[in-house]
């Protein structure tokens, strides 16, 4: 071949490579996001890390393996030994289980993808945080003091203090010596920097210590916190408090006639309430009880009351019964002084007119006068 020829044909040879199609590359590969489940680990926790990468380039993109490594964060799950091409335009997910065995801060597991034919590999730092801060707990809502067998109410809040929501929230009572209604109050989700509250109806049998036990789920991992709540009996300062004023006594026919004012002194309403008279008195009609009805903090009324008593009795009580918010039932007894005349009751018909020995004579002297009167006829 002569010589022109043979460069003729290296020179066409050299065209067509240089105008052969572009091959795609490591280069057109990159990490569009990742993401951990859930958002924020706590220490010792298990979630999953999941990484999106993309071929840019115009060709298919030979991808040997996946792998992912790192100190604090560390993947449990195997690396993707084997993972083949992708073509172009196209996207592919890797997913890692991951445990946080260090302590709290951001960590940066690093992501390696290796291509094939010795192209190198890529390598990403994700981000993953860790923090170690619980769920609150906390009593917003209770008395004073307790008493042995009156049911109080108890309101617990649970607060979300942490940057990522918290699920399968519970609040559960627990201890002896009393008991509790519901025996367990569900909240269920709870968003970041939210709240929500459980109440409980209590029962104390004795003094004791109860513990609210608030559970939850961070991902899949289930994480415990305890508020302990001591119950020691004593007077509620804040329960309503009845008191009996203004009182009048006043003899009546048969027994004494009883009014005077009853006021709430309490800062409780006190529901259902009842005035009456207990021994050695006899309550009797017409005001055997005197409902009063609810009194709110600082309301009044008035009340009376009829009853019988021994004509030796100095003093009789003036009892007041009523209710709390919880239907726990109170009692309090105010001595009232009696001793003065009574006046006794007089006989009367059953219609309320003349004595029957009246009568008698008022119907002997009709029928003298009807006599009189046909004797007088007769002899006409």
């Amino acid at each position: 071949m002569k010589p022109l020829h043979l460069f003729i044909v290296a020179l066409l040879c050299a065209v067509a490579v240089v105008a052969g199609p572009a091959q795609a590359g490591p280069a057109d590969i990159t990490v569009t996001s990742s993401a951990t489940d859930p958002p924020v680990l706590m220490k010792g926790d298990t979630g999953t890390l999941t990484v999106t990468i993309q071929n840019n380039g115009a060709e298919s993109v030979a991808i040997k393996s996946a792998r992912l490594f790192g100190s604090g964060v560390v993947a449990l799950s195997d690396p993707y030994p084997s993972v083949g091409e992708i073509g172009a335009g196209n996207a592919k997910t890797f997913t890692f289980t991951v445990r946080a065995d260090g302590g709290e801060g951001t960590f940066y597991p690093v992501f390696v993808l290796d291509f094939r034919d010795g192209a190198g590999n890529l390598r990403y730092p994700v981000p993953v945080q860790v923090e170690d801060t619980p769920l609150s707990v906390s009593v917003v809502g209770k008395p004073d003091a307790f008493a042995e067998g009156r049911t109080a109410d108890i309101t617990v809040r649970v607060g979300n203090p942490r940057p990522n929501a918290a699920s399968g929230v519970q609040v559960i009572p627990q201890g002896t010596g009393f008991t509790a209604t519901p025996n367990g109050g569900f909240i269920g989700a709870l968003a970041a920097d939210g709240s929500a509250t459980v109440l409980f109806n209590l029962t104390p049998a004795a003094e004791t210590d109860v513990t609210f036990q608030v559970t939850w789920r961070n991902g899949i991992n289930t994480h415990t916190t305890d508020l302990v709540l001591p119950i020691a009996f004593g007077e509620d300062k804040r329960q309503a408090d009845p008191v009996v004023t203004n009182i009048e006594v006043t003899p009546v026919a048969g027994g004494y006639r009883v009014v005077g004012d009853v006021m709430n002194a309490g800062l409780e309403a006190a529901r259902s309430v009842l005035v009456t008279t207990g021994a050695p008195a006899t309550p009797t009609d017409p005001f055997r009880v005197y409902v009063v009805g609810t009194l709110d903090p600082d309301d009044i009324s008035s009340f009376e009351v009829t009853l019988r008593a021994d004509a030796n009795a100095t003093e009789v009580p003036v009892v007041v019964e009523y209710r709390d918010d919880d239907g726990n039932r109170y009692t309090t007894t105010t001595m009232v002084e009696v001793g003065g005349t009574t006046t006794p009751l007089k006989e009367q018909s059953g219609d309320g007119g003349l004595p029957v020995a009246g009568i008698i004579v008022v119907v002997l002297v009709a029928l003298g006068i009807g006599g009189a009167i046909y004797y007088s006829w007769r002899r006409t």
